[in-house]
């Protein structure tokens, strides 16, 4: 089915065909329609293609504004070295996405509509909406949007939002006894919600970004004794309607033990031991068969040993039955370091057993003790974090796709660790997104949880990066106002021409990410480098090219890039008759139809006779004075008296 066909339908009919394809049918048309074609072109059954092309064809409702205006050029201009966009044409390409602008002509042609090819080997090549994307229409398989299409979808929406009223901290205020054994709101993943008595949690985006694991640790953990925990599979959270969806597997669990510094996705450092529902282990990322699935309403006993060498043996129970050994760690590969309880879950509730005075689920093992009956000089905190927002940094990234950002905010963060940077980026959030999904609705979902999540972040006092694009003087403005009462440092990566040009064919081999053309000179359009600004920021810093120099670069980006994207056609007005209804006390204009008093224009379904062929005088050619005239009497439309 071809995607103007697609277009054509309306939203109900995009949703019911989603529906019989076991997608997800919510959100804008935009994103029904390249959820569906994707689905067609993705290798779908013959029954799937044959309910696709038997939709009835419809126009489509209104599209989205484009963001970026650019002005008309009459001819191709020429190509200059610094600006980077270059793709490889292909005829067997076509447009394949969001309706932000006019529709492609039908028909195959030999070069994308709208595309100009200069240069020779190095091809520039021009889209006619935002971030249309260029596609294999041949095949299954096709170019992802990329990352940078998603930052920059998402950043637009902050064109039109309102400043920001500075969020309140939500665990300044809380006061609790430093020994107590709870989840952490700080060892946790931000999409990840702690209840209010400590002892249960969920995922916080679970209906919305089904693929998100969400892991926390409890706020303790030990390096020596013989002890345990608990923790209750609740429930599961998805719908009927979302276990529809296609998700391979839509619940996951996996609980276990790991040390402070690995990653939250417990199972994946080596460090990091887990077991897992599907009746798995996993550490390291490698996964064995262990144990029994697990069913909502199991509990699970977790258990390690720790030898007077160092040495510590970890093993689960489930329901009170023992699973077998499960990892064995040498004195050599902890080196003293302290193992803390992990639980990762994936659309599921859990709740620990922490309340000391309430007796074991199920009775452990002989000679181990529960974590919080432990004497508290047994107990091992884990690194306390900052409590208010005073004692909190954020940095904001600032640079176009490819420029090296993502690099200077790993290397920031290996140069202090003692700072514990949590880094929120599309990437960050693509690694918790374990299994499931195509890459490019992974993308867009994850584009989507950061927005939210940035909000969360603003209530929690921590150090963070915010490793985006943000090159709009909006979305920047938007996001440091949130992190008011913050330490907030900017960072812009703009490098040279060349330099830029080298860092973005590399990051398009190694990470095969494609960034569509027209997203890519829209940003160059739409990009805006950072000034000082002491409301806004404390610390403004270019780490290559200094402010003066960027912004010239910039500017050459500007004029290059707005020649070579399309003109923006505008769709003609359309006239609107006013919607207050007119009255009128006269003969009507020569230009008009006939008035009547019936319906008040000619109606060829009255028997009444035209205004021209009235017989009698119209009552303002009467003179002033005459005396059979009754002025109280009340005239109809037509002008004589009325009868009433």
């Amino acid at each position: 089915m071809k995607l103007t066909d697609i277009k054509k339908l309306k939203v109900a009919e995009l949703r019911s065909k989603l529906a019989e394809l076991g997608l997800d049918s919510r959100g804008l048309k935009a994103e029904l329609v390249d959820r569906l074609w994707s689905a067609s072109q993705s290798g779908q059954s013959p029954e799937h293609v044959e309910l696709l092309e038997d939709s009835s064809s419809t126009p489509s409702g209104p599209t989205e504004p484009a963001e970026v205006q650019v002005r008309t050029e009459s001819s191709s201009p020429p190509v200059v070295d610094c600006v980077v966009a270059l793709c490889e044409v292909d005829r067997g390409r076509e447009y394949t996405d969001t309706a932000t602008q006019t529709e492609p002509e039908p028909g195959p042609p030999a070069v994308p509509p709208g595309s100009q090819c200069l240069l020779g080997d190095e091809t520039v090549c021009q889209a006619e909406g935002e971030g249309r994307q260029l596609g294999h229409s041949g095949g299954p398989l096709s170019e992802g949007k990329g990352r940078a299409f998603y930052e920059f979808k998402e950043e637009i929406r902050y064109k039109r939002s309102k400043s920001p009223q500075p969020p309140q901290d939500k665990y300044e205020e809380e006061e609790r006894d430093e020994e107590e054994v709870r989840l952490d709101p700080y060892g946790r993943h931000l999409h990840f919600e702690v209840g209010s008595d400590g002892s249960c949690g969920q995922p916080r985006f679970w209906d919305r970004f089904p693929l998100l694991w969400s892991g926390c640790r409890l706020t303790h953990g030990v390096r020596q004794g013989r002890v345990g925990f608990e923790v209750r599979l609740e429930r599961r959270l998805l719908t009927v309607e979302l276990e529809n969806q296609g998700v391979g597997d839509p619940y996951g669990l996996r609980v276990g033990w790991s040390v402070g510094d690995s990653s939250l996705l417990l199972g994946e450092d080596d460090l990091s031991f887990a077991y897992d529902g599907r009746g798995k282990k996993v550490s390291g990322g490698n996964v064995e068969d262990y144990g029994e699935p697990l069913s909502e309403g199991d509990i699970i006993g977790c258990y390690a040993a720790f030898s007077t060498d160092g040495a510590v043996q970890l093993f689960f129970h489930k329901n009170s039955r023992f699973l077998g050994g499960a990892f064995s760690l040498s004195a050599s590969l902890l080196r003293g370091r302290v193992l803390i309880p992990h639980v990762l879950c994936k659309n599921c509730s859990v709740r620990f057993l922490l309340d000391p005075i309430t007796p074991q689920w199920y009775p452990g093992p002989l000679g181990f003790t529960p974590l919080t009956a432990l004497p508290a000089g047994q107990r091992v905190r884990a690194t306390s974090a900052p409590s208010s927002r005073a004692q909190c940094e954020v940095v904001m990234m600032v640079g176009l796709p490819g420029s090296g950002k993502s690099l200077w905010a790993q290397t920031l963060m290996k140069q202090h660790p003692e700072k514990k940077y949590r880094l929120l980026g599309t990437e960050d959030l693509l690694a918790c997104m374990l299994s499931g999904g195509q890459r490019d609705s992974r993308l867009h979902q994850a584009s989507q949880c950061l927005t939210d999540l940035i909000k969360v972040a603003a209530e929690t006092p921590r150090n963070y990066i915010l490793d985006q694009c943000n090159v709009l003087f909006s979305a920047r403005r938007y996001k440091l106002q949130l992190f008011a009462g913050f330490r907030r440092k900017v960072v812009v990566v703009f490098p040279a021409a060349d330099e830029w040009k080298r860092r973005l064919s590399q990051r398009r081999t190694s990470d095969c990410e494609h960034i569509p053309e027209t997203a890519l000179l829209k940003l160059q359009v739409s990009c805006s480098l950072p000034e000082p600004q002491p409301d806004l920021m404390e610390e403004l810093k270019y780490t290559e090219l200094p402010r003066e120099q960027a912004q010239i670069l910039l500017m050459q980006y500007k004029e290059e890039a707005h020649r070579l994207l399309p003109p923006v056609i505008k769709p003609e007005k359309k006239p609107r008759w006013s919607k207050k209804r007119r009255h009128f006390f006269g003969p009507p204009p020569s230009n008009r139809m006939q008035w009547t008093a019936v319906h008040g224009w000619y109606d060829p379904r009255s028997n009444m006779q035209p205004w021209s062929q009235q017989p009698e005088a119209r009552p303002w050619n009467l003179p002033c004075q005459q005396q059979n005239y009754d002025y109280s009497r009340s005239f109809g439309f037509s002008g004589y008296q009325s009868n009433s």
